[in-house]
């Protein structure tokens, strides 16, 4: 028995790192997933290792900046599970540069697809969610739902270079404290967990003079860190490394299961002590 068994869950950019990680976790306490990649193939990958568990995925692809997209991501899990308890809003990526250097479609861009996309599909969700309550209550019973929100240390310290990153994930706090009032009262609770330097593909080790890129809908941006940055960052981490993951989706976990149905409006930090 799952902590999870009989619980549906959403989580954009699921087909890659800590997203595909967060999917796997739930999967493994009996969630059954709604797995989200911008491209098909990642998240076939990871509803192909949920099945491989023993779960149950079903995938919504496709760019979470679309104005239909939070419409039909809680459509296909209403559709295809019957209904929505868990809701992480993990998809984005950086696009880093100093304010004087930063386009307007850099600025945008950034804000579009970290705190505008989660607006969108929590909106969306609300929609679902009402209802269902409705009913829930005039049968008696009490069912907790979850959301959570990825935030990143650069919204809540800011970081040179990520003026865009940084205001949207400070955004996503505040967004976060206040869904936490409003929908107190549909028994969800709100939480925001902010990373530090996780392992991922967009701080992966460059060499001198190396630069590594993603395609996101055309755009080539860069990512990765220097491998002489990186060991600094390191070392002023207090257990000495970037997290893994695995190690991510555990903290974004903590606010998935039962043990977290009186916590609501909080922000985990999740940098290794630094």
């Amino acid at each position: 028995m799952g902590q999870l068994d009989g619980k549906v869950a959403i989580v954009t950019g699921s087909g890659r790192g800590i997203g595909q990680q967060i999917a796997l976790r739930l999967a493994r306490d009996g969630a059954s997933v709604v797995v989200n990649d911008l491209d098909e193939g990642p998240a076939k990958e990871t509803v192909a290792m949920i099945e491989a568990l023993g779960g149950r995925a079903a995938a919504c692809n496709g760019d979470v900046t679309a104005a239909d997209f939070g419409e039909r991501i809680v459509k296909t899990a209403v559709d295809s599970f019957g209904g929505c308890h868990i809701l992480v809003n993990n998809a984005g990526y950086t696009w880093d540069n100093v304010i004087q250097k930063m386009s307007d479609e850099q600025w945008y861009a950034i804000l579009e697809v970290h705190l505008t996309a989660p607006f969108r599909i929590l909106r969306a969700f609300v929609n679902h969610l009402r209802p269902a309550v409705e009913a829930e209550q005039k049968s008696g019973k009490r069912v907790v739902r979850k959301v959570v929100n990825i935030s990143s240390v650069s919204g809540v310290n800011g970081n040179p270079g990520q003026v865009n990153y940084s205001a949207a994930k400070a955004g996503i706090m505040g967004l976060t404290k206040t869904l936490a009032k409003e929908w107190g009262r549909y028994n969800v609770t709100v939480n925001a967990v902010a990373f530090g330097l996780i392992q991922t593909r967009l701080t992966q080790p460059l060499q001198a003079g190396e630069s590594g890129t993603i395609d996101v809908q055309g755009r080539t941006v860069k990512v990765g860190v220097q491998g002489e940055r990186l060991a600094v960052l390191n070392q002023m981490i207090p257990l000495g490394r970037g997290g893994t993951p695995e190690e991510a989706a555990g903290a974004v976990y903590l606010f998935c299961g039962p043990d977290s149905d009186y916590v609501s409006g909080q922000t985990l930090v999740v940098n290794g002590g630094m």
